[in-house]
């Protein structure tokens, strides 16, 4: 499995925007600049997880965009869901699927289907449990005596 590159971006982008935390609001613009993501593909990303409730945009005087929560409330699997879409790794395990809709030519008759559900979930709790704030942190300063 891979993430998509605009899932990767964002991802980037998420933890430039929680190093500002608590300081200024920064643009899309500034965001980009920081982390050398293109400025319109971070301003669509910024588009994304803002509708996703991630971040919070002011516009006018002052405005921009920051944090809509803390970043220890923000997880990996948030970040990416708000790209992707639901974490699925399998068709018939993606939980937008309507009943009928068949997405694979083995379902029915498939023996590896009933166990893709604790796969996915075993992969959404792990994404879960990342949170954007220790995503955000140095790595130079992590484990470093004080």
């Amino acid at each position: 499995m891979k993430l998509s590159s605009l899932a990767d971006y964002a991802i980037v982008l998420m933890g430039a925007a929680a190093r500002h935390c608590g300081g200024v609001r920064v643009s899309a613009a500034m965001l980009a600049a920081e982390t050398g993501v293109p400025v319109p593909t971070a301003q669509k990303i910024v588009s994304l997880l803002t509708r996703a409730g991630l971040l919070r945009a002011t516009r006018g005087t002052g405005g921009g965009i920051q944090l809509a929560r803390p970043a220890a409330a923000i997880s990996l699997a948030d970040i990416v869901e708000a790209i992707e879409g639901p974490i699925a790794m399998a068709a018939c395990v993606d939980v937008g699927r309507t009943e009928g809709s068949a997405q694979c030519a083995l379902e029915g008759s498939c023996k590896v289907q009933p166990h893709w559900g604790a796969v996915n979930g075993a992969i959404k709790s792990a994404l879960g449990q990342v949170s954007l704030a220790s995503l955000s942190r140095d790595h130079n300063t992590t484990g470093a005596a004080a």
